[in-house]
Parts: C-alpha cells; structure tokens; sequence
C-alpha cells in the first residue's frame, strides 16, 4: 500500500483548464447528463433529478420512503459511492437520498464557494428543499467534514450524525499541523496547493491518478474493490470539465485560510460541541486519515458517541464492506437510545 504524496501531483499529462468556466463536452454536458444519462446519471433502483438550494443546483438520486438520510460523498468520488447503503436503506425503511457536492457530479460548478461553511449550507438548503423537517447526515471524506461542519452550524436540521474517514475539522487541522505522521499522510492536501498542476495532473491519462488514488487508500481485505469498472465511473465522472478543478478547491481552502480571519472564524465556529447523537466510523487500515487522528474527535461531541473501527479496511470502508458497513449505519440509526 503507497501514500501518495504531494509529487504526485507534478505537471504532467496535458493541461486542463483551471477554473469552472471551461467549455461543455458536447457528449455529457457541463453537468455530466447525455443522451443515455452521461457518466453521472447512472442506472439503478433509484431516480435522479436537481434540486435548488443556497444559490446552484444540485444533483440527486433518491430510493425509499421514510425518514430522511442524506449521503455526502468525498474525493475523488460522486454520489455514486453510497450505491450499496442506498438499496440497504430503502429495504430498511429509510429515504436515502444522494447528493453530488458543489462543483462534482451533476451538481452545478459555482466560480467560488468552496469554503465549508458554505459547502454546509448548500446541505442543509438541499434537506430543506426536499421538503424535510431534518435528516440524518452520512459523510465521507470531505463530506463528513461538512456533515460536521452542518451538524455545528445548522443542529436543528441534522437528526443524526455519522461520518466516515474524517475527524473533527478541529481535529483533523491540529493533526494535519502538529503530527508528522497525519502530515505526511495527508500530503496530498499540501500538494493540492499549487495552481494548476494538480488539475493537469488528475486529468491526464484520463483520469489515470484518480483509480490510483483509489487503489492506494483502499485496504487488502477486500480484493475485488475496486474493480476496473468501478474505477472507469470515477475517473469518467473526474473528467467531466472543471470536475477537477471544483474538486480540489475546499482543499486549497482549508490550507490558505489558517491564518486568514474567514479561516480562524470557522475555526472558532467549530468549538461548538454537536450536540446530536454521532456515531463515528474508521477503516484501521486507512492510509490517508490515521486512526489516531480521527479517535480524538468524540471530545467535541455532547451527545451520545460511537466510534467504531473496521479491522483490515482502508479508506472507503462503505465500499470495501459494504454489507458490514450498512449493517452498522442501519442498526445505529433505528437505536432509539444511542449508547455514548
């Protein structure tokens, strides 16, 4: 297993254009939608359709009816990872609902709003437009920074609260700058700073880097993923134009704003414990967010709080065990009394 580091992401392959107003393919669109659905809208039990909230559009899939529980999706992924915990949570008796964050996806590619206050928003707008009183919050990766996040800001529509392979973002600033370890794991957010180069870098080869990245965070308990088809749909859905440049920027912005106000008051913001019950899983073998670093986030949670490790499982413990991994979601979310 490889960590890549901040050299993977060199000036190679052909340049991309960086920001979000390059021009359409004409066989997808500028939001991935073509003839027989592109590479975003993808066939299944579930439906797709937009949504409006907090100024863009986004892109939905949806299956069941019940209570609502909304999947947030990390990088370098779309909605489509939540693909097994959808059908598992419609059979359960749930309304799992899907969503392609800002600037991925079929979601709309915004020039700026890539900071995760309003990242956070654009969540809690999408349950307020499907009609929802609140909903369940499931993130992984950068979606579970803003689950976290949403969870702090707007606790009112957040009715419960599990993230995947992310900490605190409290937690996971102080370990990206005072474990060396967690640093180096992450190394790849350092590389994300330069302009221009990571872009030109995830798109060449089409999309090569992103089943690199892929394979390398996934554990070896599970060998069938990821398959090359699986990888095929991640790095089509990469190469959808300004994908990559929309998806790297919450990253440049959690960087370059440490020591600017917007950064030091979201900071601040975050000392708000949550104070909806969590339940907080990790793969023990997760290359890219050490278990060490993500353990210590019950601290800011006052409500009931489990945490959970996946022995033998890397970055995507959703995908790697999906059948354990919604086991434990569904399980969790029809406790009526939580443990802490």
């Amino acid at each position: 297993m490889t960590v890549p580091d901040s050299s993977a992401f060199g000036p190679t392959g052909p340049a991309a254009p960086e920001g979000p107003a390059a021009p359409s393919d004409p066989a997808t669109g500028p939001s991935g939608r073509g003839a027989a659905g592109g590479p975003v809208r993808l066939d299944g039990p579930w439906t797709h359709r937009d949504v409006a909230a907090n100024g863009a559009r986004f892109h939905i899939a949806e299956l069941g009816e019940g209570p609502l529980v909304l999947l947030l999706h990390g990088f370098p992924q779309f909605w489509w990872t939540w693909r097994h915990q959808m059908t598992a949570l419609a059979d359960a008796g749930f309304r799992a609902v899907a969503m392609d964050l800002r600037g991925v996806g079929g979601s709309d590619r915004t020039p700026r709003g890539y900071d995760p206050a309003n990242l956070a928003l654009d969540v809690t707008g999408v349950i307020r437009s499907l009609g929802e009183p609140d909903a369940a919050l499931v993130g992984h990766d950068l979606g579970g920074y803003l689950a976290w996040t949403a969870a702090v800001m707007r606790p009112k529509l957040v009715r419960r609260l599990v993230v995947s392979s992310m900490p605190h973002p409290r937690r996971w600033r102080s370990s990206m700058l005072s474990d060396f370890a967690q640093s180096r794991a992450g190394s790849y957010v350092w590389g994300f700073q330069r302009p221009w180069l990571p872009e030109r870098q995830l798109l060449a080869d089409d999309a090569a880097l992103v089943g690199n990245l892929i394979q390398d965070w996934a554990g070896p308990r599970t060998p069938e993923f990821p398959d090359e088809e699986t990888l095929g749909v991640y790095r089509r859905a990469m190469s959808i134009p300004s994908t990559a440049h929309c998806s790297i920027e919450p990253y440049r912005w959690m960087v370059r704003s440490m020591a600017r106000p917007d950064g030091i008051q979201f900071n601040r913001r975050m000392k708000r414990p949550v104070r909806v019950p969590t339940l907080h899983l990790h793969g023990s073998l997760d290359p890219a967010v050490r278990t060490r670093s993500s353990a210590g986030s019950g601290q800011y949670v006052e409500a009931p709080y489990r945490w959970r490790l996946f022995d033998g499982v890397g970055h995507f413990p959703h995908e790697e065990d999906p059948i354990g991994f919604s086991t434990e979601l569904i399980n969790w979310l029809k406790d009526p009394e939580p443990d802490r």
